[in-house]
Order: C-alpha cells, then structure tokens, then sequence
C-alpha cells in the first residue's frame, strides 16, 4: 500500500516539472519572439533612412544583382580554374618544360630537336630592335599594356574578321600562345582555351614581361621541324637571329600563326607575301615608317637551300619527346637536362608513309571526301618505325595517330574473335551461323544487308559478318551478352587497349572509340605470340657528356605474355584469310605472309587497316576531323592500300620472321616492284642483321693476337682448299 503511494507521488512530481519546463519554454520563445520583432522592427526603421527610389533605385538593384552574379561567377571560375591550377602545382614546372634533345633515328642521323638548349638560346637583348617590333606588330601590339589576355585586341580582331568575311586575325595573346606551348595540345576546344587564359594570367603573375617574350621566342613552332626563332634563322638564312634583316625579321614574324602555309624553304612566294603584311603591320602599329620599310619590300628575304627539310617527322618527335620527359619526370634519366636520343624511327619508313598518305588524300581524297588520315608502325616488341599524325603538321599539330579516338569497326572483331577461341567452345574450323539476331530492339546487320547462313568461323571473319560477331559474344557469355562484352574488353584490356570502351550492344561491332595506337599495340601481340607490348621511341639515351644513361632492353618496360600462344596462333590463321580471301586482299604482300583485319563505321566516317607479319605491325586511319561520312571509303581501300605500299618498302631485304604458328614464304624481304607506289623510294642497300653482327664479332676477335692468329689460320686452310667464307 505504501508503495503505491510512493509511486503516486513520484509521478506528480514528474508531471510538475514537466509543466514546469513547458512553462518556462514556452516562456522563452515567446519573449525571444517579442524581442526579434523589436529588433527587426527597429532595423527596419533604420534602413528607411536609406530607401531609394527613381534612377538611385534601379542603381541599386543592378549593383547587388551584379554583386550576386559575381559571387557566383567567381565559384564557377574557381571550379573552372581548377585543372590549371593541377598543371602548375608544382614548382619545378619550367624546369620540366626546359628539357633538350637531339634525336636521331635507328641509322644515327639527326632527325630533330625539341625544346630550347641553353647555350643555342640568344638573350633577348641581343635580338634587333625590328625583330621584337615585327612580332608585336603582328601578333600582340598591346602586349606591354595588358594582364594576359587582351580585351581590347580581341574586339579588334573580332571586328577585323567581321570586315574580312573570314579569320583575319587572331585573338590570342602572346602569354596565350606560350601557356599553350608549355602546358597544353593543340586540340581546339573550349575546355582548352579556358585552361589557357587561366594560365595566362598565372604566367603574368610569375614571369616579367621580357621572360614571357624570350620563352615564346625560344619555343614557337616555326616550320620546317624547327622550333625557336634563333634555330628559324639559322634554318631559312644561315646566321643567327642577332644577324637577321628588316626583310628576313617580317618574314620570321609572318610564320607564328601559320608556319606550314607561309614557311620560306616550302612556299617562298606566299612567305614573301606574308612578310610584305608584317611590313605594313609595323607602320600601322607605328613603329617605323613607310620609307624605314621601302627597302625590305623592294628587296625581299631568301633563303638558303634546304635538302629533305619537308620531310621531318614532326608528330614522331612529339610523341617521343613526351616518352623523354616521362623518364625524366620520373627521375630514370638523372639530373641533365640536355639528352640525346637515339630512336627506333626509321626514317624511310617514315617518309613514305608521310608521302603515301598525302599522295592519296591528295589524288583521291577528292573523290572519298576525306581529308585526314593516320598511321602506326612498329615492330612486334613496341618499337616504333614510323608515325604519321595526320595530312600536314603545320596546320594542325593535333596528333590523331595517339590522340584521337574513333570507332575501329571491323578492325576491333579479332578481340571478339579471340575471346571465342579462348574460352575453349569455338576453333577457326567450328561452325558458325550468319542469321539475323536482335538483342532488344537493336538488329545489326551485315554490310550490304545478305545473310550466308552456315560456315567454317575463319570464313566468318574474312568476310567480316556482323551478325557472326555479336552472336559470338552472347556464346562466351553463356547466353548472357553482357557477360560476353565484359570478357571481349578484358582481352582487349590485356592485350594494351587503353581507351575507356563502355559496354554497349554494338561493342562486337567496332562502336566504342579507339586510337591508331591501340590498335597497333594490340595487333602486335598477334604478331609476337600474345605478349602485351608497350610502345616506344627511345632506344639509347645519353646525357650531355655523351654518358650513356638508359637503354630501353636494359631498363625499359618489357614484353609480357598475355595470352596463350595457340589461341594467337589459332587467330593469326584466321586473319591471313582475310587478306587471302576476304576483304583485305589489297594488302597483300610479295612473297610474305600477311594478317589483318579492315574497319569501316556507319555511314563511313571512320576507314581502318590494322595488319602484321612476323616483323611489322602497321595500322592505318582514313576519316575527317568533323566526323564527316566519307564516300563509300572502306577499309579495304586506300588504308589497305596504304598499309601495302609502307610495308612493302619496310620488308625489303630485310630478314624475315614467321607469323606465330607458320613457316615463312621467302627468307628475305623482296625489293619494291617496278609500278608500284613505293618504287623508287627503295631502301639503301645494306647488309643483313647477321652479316652485320658476324662482322662486329670477327672485329672483335681480330683486336686479340689469339683472335688474329686463327683467323690467319682459317683464312690460310680456306685458301688451301679453295673455300671461301660466306656470311649470311
């Protein structure tokens, strides 16, 4: 009874401050309320004084509005900056950017330079007033007044080229040009120009004004393989920049924005035109007169003469100087930053296809409606012979042969084809079915619409039937497509696609964007026996005291096996009948034995030929920049083409190496045939690796006095017998 009380009691307590503490809550909201009123109604009282009506109002509220649109800008810019900021976050990154190299190609002849050495570099106190005047005339007249980017001449030239109906002149500011030279491509975008003009105003902050000009001046592009000014002057007039005229000063000013077009050693009447526009640029800026300038357009530059100048391998350079400052960012190649590199360009190689492509594009382009092409060339181990990035460098420095990505097509069917041998339900011999098959809504179907019913899966690949491969891709996921698509890109994966290839239907197809270069580094683990390979350019690297500091079969990245060899060489008699009896016949080879595999995408804006033999790996692009569909291109024409006449040349007289699996055909590449398109660009002739390797060992017996003496013996007994000694 007792206890109930007690509890009774407690409870009402409970209840008491329960009320208690609501009381006095509400107490508090309730004065905390009358308090906020009073505040706001005073506050409210006091910016009455400041009220604004009429043309002070509208004042007002365009101020804040700007004030609000301005804060947000700023975050937007904030974000928008933000990839500059990565790319200048560390301290050293005109140290990074300072590198020089000399490369030569495989044979040791200098082939070209990137960046700028320091004693080659002429202090820009040095240069003639009329040189620093011609390019500010011409490229940036407010380039002391602004901060980075120039608002006014960009007005100027916007309404230039309004006048002119066409680009009359251009809007970028030197420290615009220079940020691009350093830190950026040449792709036109707007991400791009963003990155740009923060950078611009990041090197104004960091650099004088005479720092940005020397840096400019001793890094532009200038035509010809020729970067810097002081290396220009030099190239086209034979003496140094501090030597150079009125007349050659406005044409090395005219070359900045159009190096290609206007360079002296290609075009000398459109560079004398160009310079004759620099002229007048300089009286209208009003740095001279027009009597100052009569002479330089009465008595025009020339140049001296250059041999094979045209034929530079620009796009190879840049790729492997990226390779070089990759190794040194790494620190792989010490602390020296001027190197000299010897590549496994070959030049010949190199040169026809640049030659090749251009003759095509040129005499068929018309026709096909295509206007870019690219190339790769390489061995099975990596080692690069030969990259072309596109028609002409000048005009476009953008490498498509590494930098672009666009639908493979068929030429992507061997990774689907592959993954079907390997998962052990399929041989080159297996039945396959051409038939119509919808996955969903989506019913691809084979090019030209006909269906061939049942067949050895060889056949099925040399006549490159869509519907083969897509139903492929749903029997190696075990009736699940999606499972299939997974498997078919972990083989690409492992055999070095980089490119992103999300899963889509149409992935067996060739949809999903690809480079030149995966490609080819794909197809060379056909060529190899499944390794994965890692392309590169630099054999031999030494420092400025001629210390030799990597070799790449010492210290590079080496070949791995990725897949098995019988699968490789189950797939490599597959794809010879593509060019056998399918639709690379045009590719096929004298005397060797050829492997590869034609692409052409929808409405024919994309044309491929990726092939190889058991030397070279080549791979081949024909399309448009604007994604423009060709006229009826396919891949089995002038890529296939193209590919025959490069790799013809390649093979002659060298030693020949088996396809995976297969017995070689000849021993010995054959020459270029009479007629054809490589004929006339033979190689040298030389001797073979062994014969050369046999004469590098007998040298260096004969340096020992045991080593001279059997030679005289074997050369003695040789005699004796009527012999000789044959090197093969």
């Amino acid at each position: 009874m007792q206890s109930d009380q007690d509890k009774s009691a407690l409870l009402r307590r409970l209840r008491h401050l329960a009320l208690a503490a609501d009381s006095w809550l509400d107490s508090q909201l309730f004065s905390a309320q009358v308090r906020a009123g009073e505040v706001w109604r005073d506050f409210s009282g006091f910016m009455e004084n400041f009220s604004v009506r009429g043309v002070s109002r509208v004042a007002v509220e365009v101020a804040c509005e700007g004030l609000t649109l301005g804060v947000f800008g700023g975050m937007v810019l904030v974000v928008l900056a933000q990839p500059a900021f990565k790319m200048t976050a560390n301290d050293d990154w005109l140290k990074k950017t300072n590198l020089a190299v000399v490369f030569r190609d495989r044979d040791d002849v200098e082939v070209g330079r990137r960046g700028a050495l320091h004693e080659d570099s002429v202090p820009i106190e040095q240069y003639p007033d009329h040189v620093i005047q011609a390019l500010l005339a011409t490229e940036d007249r407010r380039f002391f007044d602004h901060l980075g980017i120039d608002p006014i001449g960009l007005a100027r030239a916007l309404t230039v080229n309004a006048r002119g109906s066409g680009s009359v002149q251009g809007g970028s500011t030197l420290t615009q040009q220079l940020a691009k030279n350093l830190f950026l491509s040449n792709e036109r975008t707007v991400t791009r120009k963003i990155n740009e003009a923060f950078l611009a105003f990041w090197l104004e902050s960091r650099l004088t004004k005479r720092d940005i000009l020397q840096l400019y001046l001793d890094r532009a592009y200038m035509g010809g393989g020729v970067f810097g000014i002081q290396a220009a002057a030099r190239f086209y007039f034979g003496h140094s920049i501090k030597d150079v005229t009125l007349a050659e000063a406005a044409m090395l000013a005219g070359l900045f924005k159009a190096p290609t077009k206007y360079a002296p050693h290609a075009n000398l009447p459109a560079a004398r035109g160009r310079a004759n526009d620099v002229l007048s640029n300089l009286v209208a800026a009003g740095f001279m007169t027009e009597n100052q300038v009569a002479e330089a357009r009465l008595i025009p530059a020339s140049v001296v003469e250059q041999r094979g100048a045209n034929a530079t391998p620009d796009w190879y350079l840049d790729w492997a100087f990226g390779e070089i400052k990759g190794l040194a960012d790494s620190g792989k190649l010490g602390a020296d930053r001027v190197l000299n590199v010897k590549l496994a360009l070959d030049s010949g190689v190199q040169k026809l296809a640049q030659d090749t492509i251009e003759k095509n594009l040129r005499e068929s382009g018309p026709t096909y409606n295509a206007h870019q092409a690219a190339a790769v060339i390489l061995e099975p181990d990596g080692a690069v012979r030969g990259l072309v990035g596109g028609r002409d460098y000048g005009a476009s420095q953008f490498n498509r042969a590494v930098d672009a990505r666009r639908q493979p097509g068929s030429s992507f069917k061997p990774y689907v084809y592959l993954t079907a041998l390997m998962s052990g339900k399929f041989t080159p011999q297996t039945t396959v079915v051409d038939a119509p098959i919808c996955l969903g809504n989506w019913c691809p179907k084979n090019y030209g619409g006909s269906y061939a019913g049942s067949m050895p899966m060889w056949n099925a690949l040399a006549h490159s039937l869509n519907t083969v491969a897509v139903r492929l891709s749903v029997a190696v996921g075990d009736g699940d497509p999606k499972k299939g698509r997974k498997k078919i890109i972990d083989t690409a994966r492992r055999l070095g696609v980089t490119a992103p290839l999300p899963d889509t239907q149409s992935l067996p197809l060739g949809a999903d964007d690809v480079s030149v270069m995966d490609q080819a580094t794909a197809y060379a683990a056909f060529a190899n026996g499944g390794k994965r390979i890692k392309p590169y350019a630099a054999l031999e690297i030494a420092n400025s005291r001629g210390e030799l500091i990597y070799r790449h079969d010492r210290d590079g990245e080496q070949p791995q096996q990725a897949i098995e060899p019988r699968f490789i060489e189950m797939l490599d008699f597959m794809m010879t009948q593509v060019v056998e009896q399918g639709t690379g016949g045009r590719a096929k080879l004298d005397g060797i034995k050829v492997a590869g595999k034609t692409g052409t995408t929808n409405e024919y804006k994309d044309a491929w030929f990726c092939g190889f033999t058991g030397n070279f790996v080549g791979a081949v692009w024909y399309g448009n920049d604007d994604d423009e569909a060709m006229a009826k291109l396919t891949g089995g024409t002038l890529p296939a083409m193209t590919w025959h006449d490069v790799m013809q040349y390649a093979h002659s007289g060298v030693d020949l190496k088996p396809l995976p699996g297969m017995t070689l055909i000849a021993t010995q590449g054959p020459p270029a045939p009479a007629g054809d398109a490589s004929a006339g660009a033979r190689r040298p002739e030389r001797l073979t690796r062994k014969a050369t390797e046999t004469i590098g060992a007998i040298e260096v017996l004969m340096k020992t006095s045991s080593g001279r003496r059997a030679m005289l013996d074997l050369g003695e007994g040789r005699a004796r017998g009527g012999g000789v000694i044959e090197l093969r």
